[in-house]
């Protein structure tokens, strides 16, 4: 019976962009303004965002301890919120839309490993998070996933797979509970 075994792991090809000294560089901005409760001022995190090559709409809040992977594989629509404590831990692109709610400690995950390989290899997808969608808090969207326009993924639930429109899922794995209306 095989084993994993991570002493041989190699995630070539898989390369994030962004030269060395950028990823170092926004290692410690992150660090230290992004994931920091210390610094509360949205606009300037929107600016810092932009300046590393992501691309912000207009009115985005963007809260306390935020982690972002790789800004420059990150797109935000209009007025969208990103709660205290979400991870966007984009090793691919995550494209959210506008009026799209990720509330606290949510996860976007766009990575995961083959446990299948001995080698046990990287696997990504990017995520897009389409117009009006709420993300509930602690909740987690998994690698590949598309949320449609404003459907609800509830708190605490894991989408493993793509979330129709004007839809509530929820539960581990998120699965449609009932048609979202909006009044």
């Amino acid at each position: 019976m095989q084993k994993t075994d991570l002493g041989i792991y190699n995630n070539y090809p898989y390369n994030p962009g962004g030269s060395k000294l950028k990823r170092a560089l926004w290692f410690y901005i992150n660090a230290l303004i992004f994931k920091n409760s210390l610094f509360p001022i949205s606009g300037i995190k929107v600016a810092i965002l932009r300046s590393f090559g992501s691309s912000i709409g207009r009115k985005v809040v963007i809260r306390h301890r935020v982690n972002i992977k790789y800004p420059w594989l990150l797109k935000v629509g209009n007025n969208s919120w990103l709660g205290d404590a979400v991870w966007i831990d984009n090793l691919v692109p995550v494209t959210i839309g506008s009026n799209v709610c990720i509330s606290q400690a949510a996860i976007l995950q766009t990575g995961n490993h083959n446990y299948k390989k001995v080698t046990f290899d990287l696997i990504t997808g990017p995520i897009i998070i389409e117009d009006g969608v709420w993300i509930g808090c602690g909740a987690i969207v998994t690698a590949g996933v598309i949320a449609a326009t404003h459907s609800v993924l509830s708190a605490g639930s894991v989408a493993t797979k793509n979330l129709l429109p004007y839809s509530i899922y929820q539960g581990n794995p998120a699965v449609k509970v009932r048609d979202r209306e909006i009044l």
